[in-house]
């Protein structure tokens, strides 16, 4: 029977180490047979718990972080990011809220022809992806987010995207809104019954098919 101690000193030196996010599984496989990972983590996040650096879960997967209090500090160090522009911000919300959602359901919400650009920009920073087809006339590509949105916007899953009440809170959206407005549950997974989902290496063929049918 493994030591619990022992297998967070492990763990602690596996994260340190890591170049980016691991999940439960990465670690179980680095440790011996029988440790017990997730009891392990969840002690680790409560030790570091209001130090300098904490213990985050992002998607599933977990990595050492800087306080977000203390996220100040690192300004100096830190490349001014690429910023979205509204098109582009307005796409993103869609696809995580609808996901997994078509081109012409982008279209369909926002009331505009959807540019090319704008998701080519989004499937380059690695924000959103292609899911598959929609079971539908002419094969339609699906969106959806991925584990990089989620880090991106320190998020734990879906689950963690504001609803209507935070999101007029924040003045994202108007307190004049109908009785009856509903903003889409992310984590429902409508849809999902009606699409192939893509195969392991398919994405490649998926992307130069969705550009091909753009011209």
């Amino acid at each position: 029977m493994s030591d619990p101690a022992e297998t967070e000193r492990r763990i602690e030196a596996l994260l340190f180490a890591a170049a980016g996010l691991l999940g439960a599984a990465d670690l179980a496989a680095r440790l011996p047979e029988g440790a017990e990972v997730e009891p392990a983590l969840a002690a680790l996040a409560a030790r570091y718990a209001g130090r300098g650096v904490n213990l985050a879960c992002v998607g599933e997967r977990w990595r050492f972080q800087t306080a977000e209090d203390l996220a100040f500090l690192m300004t100096a160090e830190r490349a001014e990011p690429r910023r979205l522009s509204k098109a582009a911000q307005e796409t993103l919300a869609i696809i995580a809220y609808h996901q997994p959602c078509t081109r012409a359901d982008i279209e369909a919400i926002r009331g505009v022809q959807a540019n090319k650009g704008t998701l080519d920009v989004l499937l380059e920073l690695g924000l959103i992806r292609l899911r598959g087809r929609r079971r539908a006339p002419g094969r339609p590509v699906t969106f959806g987010t991925t584990t990089a949105f989620l880090e991106h916007y320190g998020l734990a899953s879906l689950a963690d995207l504001p609803g209507a009440k935070e999101m007029k809170a924040l003045g994202l959206l108007s307190l004049d809104l109908p009785s009856n407005f509903v903003i889409p549950d992310p984590t429902a997974g409508a849809g999902e019954g009606e699409e192939d989902l893509l195969e392991p290496g398919e994405a490649p063929e998926f992307h130069q098919d969705f550009l091909g049918d753009e011209g």
